[in-house]
């Protein structure tokens, strides 16, 4: 995509935060066209040392995660230090800082204090546990919110021990999250002239996360356990034995679950009042799974998916990485840049049909520090 189309050029983005989620969020930023600043510490953002594997001397969270953007070390406990950050604040459109409750305060660089060098400025905080309550204060990181926020809880095999999700979703969506605020935010300066304070916390993206399980344990007391593959209130709806391996299988309705049935020749299961709804199906969980996986496993993977393909069945081949990375659909997809010894994975938007373009790899620590401070 050619970089005077990019929506966002022009915007100036100083990103004073490090591990995952306000970085993510630096990055969306940068590949939708802003110039974003990377202001580390001395020895680095932490998140270079999580490895193997390494991509150079950066472990792959921070080179997946700081594509497009300039370095400068920064020790903003020093006089210098402050000063220089405090110039590129005030030349910025957007701040984004995730230190530790309290601290970025601390050395000067509380909202008021900010907003009062730069008031069109959009001032955005990564918190771990928000802004009020009993542990607000304490810092946190994605496996601790989805411990606490309840994710490990339903996550894993039936009796398993507690799972982590395999990926850093929390940190991820909250990233994620802050992108839609400032966006909103920039929508509401360009009105208004002024700038906003944002918030966002891993423990709120945690709970957000697990929205319709909270809902269910208000409404109808319901506490959900680990189901490995499956979802507690559909059926038939997770992993199902081939001859050899296992499909994913979806029939998240009456129609899929009449469609299914016929393509295993199990027609007379959706004339059975007791498989006729959902809500009956999902009673009946053990009973109906057992007949659907001795029809499954009847075929190979490859002709299952085929035949439920064809029968407009919703279903998926259960892929490890390796897998995953050689697919068809994945080159297709144009998600996955790939060059010499690195490769980056694009952002997931089409923009009038094209992907957004993968900026330079990441930054060595304090690579532009002497170009950033001539230009200030």
């Amino acid at each position: 995509m050619s970089t005077d189309k990019l929506p966002l050029a022009g915007l100036r983005v100083v990103e004073a935060a490090q591990n995952l989620a306000g970085p993510w969020c630096g990055q969306i930023l940068s590949d939708m066209g802003a110039a974003v600043i990377k202001v580390e510490r001395p020895e680095g953002d932490a998140s270079r040392a999580w490895g193997p594997p390494f991509i150079g001397d950066a472990g792959t969270i921070f080179s997946s995660t700081n594509r497009g953007k300039r370095s400068i070390a920064l020790d903003v406990h020093t006089e210098h230090g402050a000063r220089t950050l405090r110039a590129l604040i005030e030349q910025a459109d957007i701040l984004i800082e995730s230190f530790r409750p309290g601290d970025f305060a601390r050395l000067g660089f509380d909202f008021d204090s900010v907003h009062a060098w730069n008031p069109s400025l959009i001032y955005c905080s990564v918190l771990a546990y928000g802004e009020s309550g009993p542990l607000s204060n304490l810092p946190g990181y994605d496996p601790l919110m989805q411990a606490h926020a309840g994710l490990m809880s339903v996550t894993g095999g039936h009796e398993g021990e507690p799972a982590r999700v395999g990926t850093s979703v929390v940190d991820i969506g909250t990233g994620m999250w802050l992108a839609i605020g400032v966006l909103a935010a920039l929508r509401e300066r360009d009105a208004s002239g002024t700038g906003r304070r944002i918030s966002v916390a891993l423990y709120d993206t945690a709970l957000a996360w697990n929205a319709y399980h909270l809902i269910g344990y208000h409404v109808a007391g319901n506490v959900p356990a680990p189901m490995g593959s499956e979802m507690p209130m559909i059926v038939p709806y997770g992993a199902f034995p081939t001859r050899d391996s296992q499909i994913m299988i979806g029939a998240a309705n009456d129609g899929l679950f009449t469609r299914l049935c016929t393509a295993l020749g199990l027609g007379p299961l959706y004339h059975d009042r007791r498989f006729a709804t959902n809500p009956e199906r999902v009673s009946r969980r053990g009973e109906l799974n057992a007949i659907v996986a001795r029809a499954t496993f009847t075929f190979s993977s490859t002709e299952l998916l085929k035949m439920l393909r064809d029968a407009g069945v919703p279903c998926a081949p259960i892929q490890d990485i390796a897998e995953v990375a050689v697919d068809p659909q994945t080159a297709a997809s144009e998600m996955i840049v790939a060059g010499n010894g690195d490769a980056a994975v694009a952002l997931p938007i089409r923009w009038d049909g094209a992907r957004f373009n993968v900026g330079n790899a990441a930054p060595s620590i304090g690579e532009h520090t002497d170009e950033i401070t001539a230009e200030l």
